[in-house]
């Protein structure tokens, strides 16, 4: 029989109130005459009437062994109920089934409430109106976007103001100093205001490379700022700090902001109906947009925290870094622990390199050598075949062993064309046709070598340096259609003419 709950004895007293009759009363109510009787003359609910139970449906299955139990979580509270239930399995095997478990779950979360340890409590903070901004990178490929039809993988650098939780979040392509240094400054120039401090937890790039001569952590037990992140604080007028080591809750705003920012996003690309962007231009132009509506409903708090914080009265850093570094005899230059290939010519140079977050642009005498994508993490590499391949035909005995090898296949035709190249010709007389077929590629365009392989794989004929360029010199038939002249009627011009005077 199903029980009677409050909100149907709610009901029957108002219908009683109403009319007084105990049969319709009960049958609105949803319940058995006799029942309502019960509860009219009593006058409560049922949760009131309802006494504690005070003793148990079935037997304790740990009864026997709680004192042992008990022991044991005295003498170790940070063992878990499941590490004991194992324990007890293998003292006394057969007695304890493994559907038993969640049951010592429950009896041991219910002893730790009323017996044990003390534990940690977390003191919420009141924030002060401009004192501080919290920055944090959270990951963003969930969301979906695609840039040109590719799955974008990507961050957001978020700032969050912990007061007002007004928040701005820049597009980024992985937690580096630089995304900081780009994030950061963005939201200062939307806000056009600075706060005293600005902090972050110990895992951004503010503090991963240990500066040479300093400990790992400083006397407060974190770690030290990088002099980059330093100098980026100095230069807008705002205090570094970190939250302490091990305690994400201090940075608890904009952690709880990363979650709210992704759900509301999703719901504007929801409603958007795409996710497809033209570019990372356009993706950031949405992400702004959507957070301009978000803080324009955060009202007088915002106004409270811009009341509170300086005006901000510094220039925009420029989005780079740069660096001066050496070109090698490899053809190459090394930034940021990855290697980065550059025309030939400039081996044993000294070039100027701008880091950007996303790309890198190489200098030399002030002039544009090189643009490309940054390579993310370490020990990467990123090599142009066209750098170096006027030197490599000319050494073909080089690239067997050379470091670079894979990287002189720029797609799946040329590696199928040099297969076929072995097969016919192994060793070096192999690999010098195949290079000849690359240096063609550079010279003219990678796209119709492409092509070339393309048609001798099709009509199954031999792949040679020589049936390549023939296919390559050989210009495409120009099929030009005939066209009948046309036939003009010169009285149609002696109309209008005759026209103007009548209008005249």
């Amino acid at each position: 029989m199903r029980a009677v709950t409050d909100a149907q004895v709610r009901k029957l007293m108002e219908e009683m109130s109403k009319h007084g009759r105990i049969g319709d009363a009960a049958m609105k109510a949803g319940m058995h005459r006799q029942t309502a009787r019960k509860y009219v003359a009593a006058g409560e609910l049922p949760s009131t009437m309802a006494a504690p139970r005070d003793w148990r449906t079935r037997p304790d299955p740990f009864e026997e062994h709680w004192p042992e139990i008990e022991t044991r979580l005295r003498a170790t509270p940070e063992l878990e109920a499941k590490t004991v239930f194992e324990l007890l399995q293998e003292q006394y095997p057969g007695r304890y089934e493994d559907g038993q478990l969640r049951t010592l779950q429950r009896r041991v979360k219910q002893w730790r409430a009323g017996h044990g340890p003390e534990r940690e409590v977390v003191f919420a903070q009141q924030h002060r109106p401009g004192e501080a901004a919290q920055t944090d990178f959270t990951h963003a490929t969930e969301l979906a976007v695609t840039i040109a039809g590719q799955l974008f993988v990507h961050m957001l650098c978020v700032l969050v103001l912990p007061h007002s939780n007004w928040q701005w979040a820049t597009v980024c392509m992985s937690e580096s100093m630089a995304a900081l240094r780009k994030g950061v400054q963005r939201a200062l120039f939307q806000l056009g205001r600075r706060p005293e401090w600005h902090q972050t937890d110990n895992s951004t790039a503010a503090t991963h490379k240990i500066p040479e001569g300093k400990a790992v952590l400083d006397e407060d037990g974190k770690r030290p700022f990088n002099a980059e992140y330093v100098a980026l604080m100095k230069h807008f007028g705002m205090k570094p700090r970190t939250t302490e080591v091990g305690a994400k809750e201090q940075n608890g705003d904009v952690e709880a902001g990363n979650g709210a920012l992704k759900r509301r996003l999703e719901q504007a690309l929801l409603v958007r109906g795409s996710r497809e962007f033209e570019s990372v231009d356009a993706w950031q132009a949405f992400v702004d947009h959507v957070l301009r509506k978000a803080n324009a409903n955060r009202g007088k708090r915002v106004g409270e925290d811009l009341a509170a914080m300086r005006e901000l009265d510094v220039a925009k850093l420029p989005e780079y870094v740069e660096e001066e570094v050496r070109v090698s005899d490899w053809s190459t230059v090394r930034v940021k622990h990855c290697a980065y290939s550059v025309p030939s010519r400039l081996i044993g140079e000294w070039v100027r390199v701008r880091i950007f977050e996303d790309r890198l642009e190489v200098y030399f005498a002030d002039e544009l050598q090189l643009a490309c994508e940054r390579l993310l993490g370490r020990n990467q590499r990123r090599i142009d075949y066209r750098h170096v391949i006027w030197s490599l035909v000319q050494k073909p005995g080089a690239f067997a062993r050379y470091v670079y090898r894979e990287e002189m296949f720029p797609s799946l035709a040329f590696r199928e064309a040099y297969d076929a190249l072995q097969t016919a010709r192994p060793g070096t007389k192999g690999d010098l046709e195949y290079l000849r077929i690359l240096h063609l590629a550079a010279s003219t365009m990678e796209s119709d070598v492409v092509a070339a392989l393309a048609l001798l794989k099709m009509s199954g004929k031999p792949v040679t340096a020589d049936a390549v360029r023939e296919l390559v010199a050989a210009p495409a038939p120009i099929d030009v259609p005939a066209l009948a002249p046309p036939t003009i009627d010169l009285g149609e011009y002696d109309a209008l003419l005759v026209e103007q005077e009548v209008a005249a």
